[in-house]
């Protein structure tokens, strides 16, 4: 009986083990976490053009799904598993905090979002590029003695930095408008404006002419970020009609005056919110372009005011329906918004196709 007793005891033993044994193991009751890297080849296509920053570095941020902050600090000191419950998660890396225009300071960074199932590692790999653009300008001597008392800024939606003549660093801003302004004896001029994506670096040579002359751009692509490199003649290649900007060009040139565009007539009466494309015609004192003659759809177009005076009378659709279709090429100042559209005012000449 003794002997019995032992054996039962003995074996409820070994199961109250073996439960214990299998809940150890439960992978439901593992601990959930994200495993963050860097890929090991995110920089290698830039090491030729910039001096890249170490990874460890860069600012770490891990936010739930409903934005509230689990981690931030450097990703050097970040756990190599970060523990975290069931979710949704967005994590982000930058190489620093940028915000506003700033000198030598490309800013790299990635944003992934890592989905944490319960007792399970999401891995997170970082594939990190530019994400700012850059501006370095190239003051030619014709320039400096046009202009021998002005002082350039470079300006946009966050704020403006101040470009000397000699000054050769880069200026980096978030992608947007940026505008190249001169001041000089109290008063500022809008020389050019350009938009500019993450990754795009503009090298802009400014010059200044009192003649015709031609403004070269030149397009180089690298894998990693995008270099525009462009000349500027101040007074010159404005005034050349071979050098015609197209409609959709018109609205990256805001600011310019005195320049040449070309497009077809397809459209006037123009308002706010609509254009007539087909006649008759009721307004003397606009026009609408496009690229191609074919086009009915106001957003694709750019608005021309016809002031009172000859251009008008010879362009206008009420007394010139003939003109619907045909191609134009017409020399004024670009303005940002006329009556909605990129447009073209103060025409001062004009030359058919």
């Amino acid at each position: 009986m003794k002997r019995n007793f032992t054996l039962l005891f003995t074996a409820t033993s070994l199961v109250l083990a073996a439960s214990s044994c299998e809940d150890w193991f439960d992978p439901r009751n593992a601990v959930s976490g994200i495993e963050i890297s860097f890929a090991d080849d995110w920089s290698a296509p830039a090491r030729a053009s910039a001096s890249l920053p170490d990874t460890n570095d860069f600012i770490l941020t891990v936010r739930d799904a409903a934005g509230a902050l689990v981690f931030e600090g450097s990703y050097g000191s970040a756990p190599a598993t970060l523990t975290v419950a069931p979710g949704s998660y967005t994590v982000s890396a930058v190489s620093m905090r940028f915000s506003e225009p700033r000198f030598d300071a490309p800013c790299y960074g990635d944003t992934q979002i890592a989905v944490v199932v319960k007792g399970q590692t999401a891995k997170v790999q970082l594939c990190c590029t530019q994400l700012n653009s850059g501006v370095r300008l190239k003051v030619a001597s014709s320039f400096r003695d046009a202009y021998p008392d002005g002082q350039l800024h470079l300006r946009s939606n966050e704020g403006r930095l101040s470009y000397s003549y000699g000054e050769t660093r880069t200026a980096y801003f978030l992608p947007g408008t940026l505008s190249l302004l001169l001041t000089q004896k109290g008063s500022e001029q809008l020389l050019l404006t350009r938009t500019l994506e993450a990754r795009q670096m503009l090298v802009l040579g400014l010059g200044a002419s009192t003649k015709e002359g031609v403004s070269g751009i030149d397009l180089q692509v690298d894998t990693a970020r995008t270099w525009l490199t462009e000349e500027v003649v101040i007074g010159g290649a404005a005034d050349d009609r071979d050098a015609a900007y197209s409609v959709g060009e018109v609205a990256a040139h805001a600011g310019e005056s005195g320049v040449w565009v070309y497009g077809y007539i397809v459209g006037g009466d123009l308002t706010s919110s609509k254009c007539s494309f087909a006649p008759p015609f009721t307004s003397r004192t606009n026009l609408v372009l496009a690229a191609k003659s074919s086009v009915s759809d106001r957003s694709a177009c750019i608005s021309v005011q016809l002031a009172k005076g000859d251009i008008r009378d010879a362009l206008n659709l009420v007394d010139h329906p003939e003109n619907l279709g045909r191609q134009l090429y017409l020399k004024g100042d670009i303005v940002p918004a006329y009556y909605g559209l990129p447009g073209l005012q103060a025409l001062t000449d004009f030359d058919w196709k």
